[in-house]
């Protein structure tokens, strides 16, 4: 995406929306219905009505067995409004389900969210307002308390009531390194649209917009080039599997076997069909030599995140080996305890994040070997987007990187004591370096680390001043 794409403007507006009277007053409540045993513990417990995000409901299990909602119906204040829950769908203790009920119906500015049980009749839980959400009305805490108009669209993750990230500090402080930034590639290289950076060693993997994976070395003084063998010099363009499309690829990470075992790439939409979202986790082989790389493997995730603009989905892509997640006690949202890896069979020996720019949200993925998939994790950024994350493994820590819509903000997430990642730092941009539209991160490995210090990248979506990398520096 450029600085100049209008979208981002419309996005920082809807945020501008100003808080109801009756929210001030204090008399916006939800309106719970008491049931037996399992019932009663599933609540609506966030709604979203902005158009940042498709129309939304989100429910909650604050119960400790899980529940199978299936056939359940969602209605707004029209009774002849209906929503039915997929046959199929679960709540574990503790886990969260956001339904998109935009096809169906609309949530207006002063309506209600209505969850019944599958007869149609029997009301569970239901949540009234008098505006629209500026982005979110949101139960603090979830599951019990009151709803809140809150900052942060946190669909299928913990509520961010004031805290953000799953909890911690909000409040920027200065950047962890120095405050200058240098220039790290030719003039008008790449042009505009460079977006996911990913450094492996002396290697420099960057994906563009417009469809291609680049393969960068050392200049030699500090910054990057395209390599010239092996088809790379003008970057290889990247196709769907069987060689059709063209992935808007967004975001570039490597897994545990290195590039020998394959690039995968996020994309948000199939260029050819540019109005229409495909939010998808691309594997490609980057061997051997050509022009351009078709698809080995597609995981197409559409299905299974709440809808956003075809210009607002996948932007950042990571990867955390099992060995990490599992050593800090991360949980698997999907079962309601701890992430057993052997539970899913041949899976690249980790989980792929990945993280959206229309909602700040990240979520993490069970990319399976056969080509499905399981949601493991879903968490706010506490931004208004995210365009980069980055595993930084000699911290054990997660990187989510928002652009100029944020002043260039990055967030630091630990795995917490509960097994979910939760804010620990948040850092403005290096003072010396202007609000660029940075849409990539990545940091050098502990090998660079020189008088406490080590070289981090950034790609410039915008191509400012005819430069689309620069470098500075961070604390090892």
């Amino acid at each position: 995406m450029t600085a100049s794409t209008p979208r981002r403007r419309r996005r920082a507006l809807s945020r501008l929306l100003v808080a109801a009277p009756l929210l001030a007053a204090g008399v916006l409540t939800g309106v719970p219905a008491a049931h037996a045993a399992a019932a009663d513990d599933i609540r609506v417990n966030e709604v979203v009505t902005t158009g940042d995000v498709n129309d939304s409901i989100e429910l909650y299990n604050k119960g400790a067995a899980t529940v199978d909602v299936s056939g359940w119906i969602l209605k707004d204040d029209d009774k002849s409004h209906s929503y039915k829950i997929a046959s199929g769908t679960k709540l574990a203790p503790g886990g969260f389900r956001a339904f998109d009920v935009s096809g169906t119906f609309g949530l207006g500015s002063a309506d209600e969210a209505r969850l019944y049980l599958a007869d149609g009749k029997t009301l569970v839980d239901s949540f009234a307002w008098s505006d629209h959400s500026d982005p979110s009305w949101s139960r603090c805490a979830d599951g019990t308390g009151a709803f809140k108009d809150v900052a942060t669209v946190t669909l299928g993750s913990a509520n961010d009531c004031g805290t953000g990230g799953g909890g911690g500090p909000t409040t920027p402080v200065a950047w962890p390194g120095g405050s200058s930034v240098s220039t790290a590639d030719g003039s008008n290289v790449f042009g505009e649209d460079l977006s996911g950076l990913y450094q492996e060693g002396g290697v420099l993997w960057g994906a563009q917009n417009s469809g291609k994976l680049w393969r960068l070395v050392r200049d030699g003084s500090g910054g990057w080039k395209p390599d010239t063998a092996g088809g790379w010099s003008s970057g290889r363009t990247l196709r769907f599997p069987g060689g059709s499309g063209s992935p808007d690829s967004e975001g570039v990470t490597l897994a545990g076997a290195g590039s020998a075992g394959g690039a995968f790439v996020a994309s948000e939409r199939n260029g050819d069909a540019s109005g229409t979202s495909r939010l998808s986790v691309l594997k490609y082989d980057v061997g051997g030599s050509g022009s351009s790389l078709s698809a080995v493997k597609e995981w197409n995730l559409t299905s299974d995140l709440p809808s956003t603009g075809s210009n607002l989905g996948l932007e950042g892509i990571t990867w955390i080996p099992d060995a990490a997640l599992t050593g800090a006690g991360f949980k698997d949202s999907s079962t309601g305890a701890a992430y057993d890896p052997a539970r899913y069979g041949a899976h690249s020996g980790g989980l792929f994040f990945v993280g959206v720019e229309g909602t700040g949200m990240i979520y993490g993925y069970v990319l399976a070997d056969s080509g499905t998939y399981t949601r493991v994790a879903s968490f706010g950024s506490g931004m208004a987007g995210v365009m980069e994350l980055q595993w930084e493994p000699q911290a054990s820590r997660l990187w989510a990187v928002c652009d100029d819509t944020c002043d260039g903000q990055h967030r630091i997430l630990k795995i917490n004591s509960s097994g979910a990642f939760a804010t620990t730092a948040v850092h403005n941009r290096p003072s010396g370096m202007p609000n660029y539209n940075n849409e990539g991160f990545s940091l050098a490995g502990a090998d660079e680390c020189v008088a406490g210090s080590k070289p981090v990248y950034w790609s410039d979506d915008a191509n400012d001043g005819g430069h689309a990398l620069r470098r500075g520096t961070i604390t090892c």
